[in-house]
């Protein structure tokens, strides 16, 4: 068959990974010459700067009074983990899981918390669980957006306000980019590395009033790790919050988040964070209307992330092949791109069903997803081409 002729103009930046992100437009390496390096983070100086990270994320995401923030070990992942061992056990749980992460919160709640009271809600990959059937007395857990799935909660209209449990939301590839609801949440919980770009290993805790009461009144039944202990006498350990970390974080990855932030209030705050978002994913969209060989992997429109944007191959060609075949098709398309330099990184999450997945978050420029759709064309006829003259 024929192939399609090789685009001319290529992605200023390629980098399309859904974590770690693309860093900001106009980063780098200088940006971090201000670093507090080769001191203590328990400084005056160290101190302070950790204070402002906290201080400029509760600015720009708006948090009402009342609502705390940390900095935390081990990414969302440690953020969302210290969560749940510090405040499940109360009640009974429902487990919200519809991709890879929310099925491992239920793997953490069945097997290692080993909660008795627990009840899984669970959907396919693209699409939502019945949301309708989460009981609010309980401590429900769920991922605002599905990153491995790219299906999202379309709003919070689905909680409550009165409620008995608390709400958990793994938020990390919907922050920045998409609106939450704080009074519909007690705990949210992201990374850096995500929809602002900077650098792993460090997670944020934000706690609702709800949240802290729960962990001035209730002592889990289990061990507590130090890294996951903030209270001190059943009381909350409020330096936390106010930048003393429990462990030592990597000042160099504060200024780089710091960069970040400041970056997002110079183009006009979360409001301009959404906008750039939304146009980008919107790019995307728009192409797989009109593209015959993909469509989103999320079903329903209202539920389809404007940042990691899932994208399933439809073509006869492709389907007929076993999962496997279908995995290393995806592979090798994402192989010929890096190859030609267009594109790393769009190949779907190994948990996902075979498909590509390309980040949209608002440190990616609308301008280089357009120019990325037709080297994606381009290179799924040359796969295509390749995969007829072998059989």
């Amino acid at each position: 068959m024929a192939t399609a002729t090789k685009p001319a103009k290529r992605p200023e930046r390629i980098e399309f990974s859904s974590g770690p992100c693309a860093k900001r437009p106009g980063w780098s390496v200088a940006k971090l010459s201000n670093a507090f390096l080769g001191r203590s983070h328990r400084a005056k100086e160290g101190k302070a700067r950790l204070k402002l990270a906290i201080d400029k994320t509760v600015a720009l995401l708006g948090l009402p009074a009342g609502h705390l923030c940390a900095i935390v070990p081990a990414s969302d992942t440690g953020a969302f983990e210290l969560a749940m061992w510090s405040m499940l056990g109360q009640r009974g749980v429902d487990a919200l899981a519809w991709e890879s992460f929310g099925k491992g919160w239920v793997t953490d709640t069945a097997k290692q918390l080993k909660l008795k009271d627990l009840r899984v809600i669970e959907a396919e990959y693209g699409k939502l669980p019945n949301l309708k059937s989460v009981d609010f007395e309980r401590d429900v857990l769920f991922t605002w957006n599905g990153t491995t799935s790219g299906v999202r909660v379309p709003n919070a209209d689905w909680i409550p306000l009165k409620r008995g449990g608390l709400t958990f939301a793994d938020a990390t590839s919907a922050i920045f980019a998409q609106p939450i609801d704080w009074a519909k949440v007690d705990v949210a919980t992201f990374s850096w590395q995500k929809v602002l770009g900077g650098e792993a290993a460090h997670g944020m805790l934000i706690l609702g009033p709800r949240a802290v009461e729960r962990l001035e009144t209730f002592t889990p039944p289990w061990p507590l790790p130090k890294i996951f202990r903030l209270t001190k006498g059943g009381a909350l350990s409020k330096g936390v919050f106010e930048g003393e970390t429990i462990n030592t974080p990597s000042m160099l990855c504060v200024e780089d988040y710091l960069d970040a932030l400041d970056w997002a209030e110079r183009i006009g705050g979360l409001e301009a964070l959404y906008a750039r978002t939304n146009a980008n994913a919107r790019v995307l969209f728009d192409w797989a209307e009109r593209t015959p060989w993909l469509e989103n992997l999320a079903v329903d429109p209202a539920t389809r992330s404007n940042t990691s944007v899932c994208l399933r191959i439809v073509d006869p060609a492709v389907v007929r092949l076993p999962l496997d075949g279908q995995r290393a098709f995806v592979k090798k398309l994402e192989a010929l791109l890096e190859k030609e330099k267009a594109a790393v990184d769009i190949a779907g999450h190994r948990d996902a069903p075979p498909c590509l997945r390309i980040w949209c978050g608002s440190t990616v420029e609308a301008a280089d997803l357009a120019a990325l759709t037709p080297w994606l064309d381009w290179a799924f006829a040359e796969c295509k081409a390749a995969l007829a003259k072998a059989a």
